[in-house]
């Protein structure tokens, strides 16, 4: 099943979870859980880079204040 229609299945799941089978409840938990620990990790992973970025920005800006302040 591709995931624009999983994620349709789970939204109607989700509407109607009142009427909503056992098994229909299974999946749409199934599918919130998945998609909830790949945005966590991916959250993690950009909190990561971001970290990394910064660290280098810092590394090049101090690079070049202290070539301009000798040069200026």
């Amino acid at each position: 099943m591709n995931r624009n229609i999983e994620t349709e299945k789970v939204t109607n799941i989700i509407k109607d979870y009142k009427s909503s089978s056992n098994k229909d409840l299974i999946y749409a938990m199934t599918y919130i859980q998945n998609d909830f620990n790949l945005t966590k990790e991916t959250l993690i992973n950009l909190t990561h880079h971001l970290d990394k970025l910064e660290i280098a920005y810092n590394i090049i800006l101090k690079e070049y204040e202290s070539r301009t302040k000798q040069n200026g």
